[in-house]
């Protein structure tokens, strides 16, 4: 089972500015709790995400990834170099809309336009760096866009013949439900097996783990989320939609016999440090 912590998606909504060194001892106590995969910062221009605009900085304090996964999330080439010339960056992660409408709105190109830029970035990465894509608006959109799960299917398998192969379907909007995140995953997995598909949610609460277990029915063995259960998704207009809480979908996973190798005992603490730098800087 991979679970990916997202404090990068956790903190780029906030108004204050968290301090580098705040944001250093916070992943520093996820790497000794056990985390190996983290979503930990983007190279997007500060002025569209300032909270991140320290983002080689906190790299920079970082210990060597070591076998673990750093992934930063880029929105085109600009990004892919900057990540290039990072240090510890392991994965870079670009998000790819079905919507056309979010996808104009995220990263100000057509879904025509991502093709090709993400074929040049495919091709700019070399071996040692991991391209990830992010389907957004996986499960639904709220623009009247068109969407069906065999629609997230061909993406996955333009994806695939460009030789992408890691790609987690994102519910951005977080109302999708999860008889819908099923069948999605379902036919996604059908048409191309579990390897290399990962889903990154969006829930209020009390739907949270009726959506893992429904991830987990499809075969799918890669989910992500934010302790907390911060960030995530400011489309819903529903404060109580974010990020699927880790304290709670972990010890979820650990009762199926799905370990991550994170310590559960530390979570509580971790995930009232988290809500702790909501307090102070969202």
């Amino acid at each position: 089972m991979k679970w990916v912590e997202c404090p990068r998606d956790s903190w780029q909504g906030f108004k204050g500015f968290i301090p580098t060194a705040q944001k250093v001892a916070y992943l520093k106590r996820l790497l000794e709790a056990g985390f190996t995969h983290l979503d930990l910062t983007s190279f997007v221009s500060p002025k569209w995400v300032p909270q991140h605009a320290d983002a080689e900085a906190v790299l920079a304090e970082l210990p060597p990834p070591e076998g673990r996964e750093y992934l930063v999330i880029i929105a085109n080439e600009k990004g892919l170099e900057r990540a290039l010339q990072a240090q510890g960056v392991t994965s870079v992660g670009y998000p790819f809309s079905i919507s056309e409408t979010f996808q104009r709105k995220n990263v100000g190109k057509t879904i025509a336009q991502s093709w090709e830029q993400v074929a040049r970035m495919r091709e700019m990465a070399p071996d040692r760096l991991n391209f990830v894509v992010y389907l957004s608006m996986a499960f639904g959109n709220p623009y009247g866009d068109p969407w069906s799960p065999e629609l997230a299917v061909e993406f996955v398998g333009r994806l695939r013949e460009m030789g992408i192969h890691e790609i987690a379907l994102a519910d951005t909007y977080g109302v999708a439900t999860a008889e819908v995140i099923g069948k999605t995953l379902e036919a996604v997995v059908r048409a191309f097996g579990p390897e290399g598909i990962g889903a990154h949610l969006h829930s209020r609460p009390e739907t949270t783990l009726e959506k893992v277990d429904a991830v987990l029915a499809s075969g799918v063995r890669w989910l992500e989320g934010a302790l907390g259960g911060i960030g995530g998704c400011p489309f819903a207009g529903d404060d109580l939609v974010g990020n699927l809480g880790t304290e709670r979908v972990l010890p979820h996973l650990a009762r199926k016999g799905l370990e991550v190798g994170v310590r559960l005992g530390s979570l509580a603490e971790l995930a009232g440090e988290a809500v702790l730098l909501r307090t102070r800087y969202a």
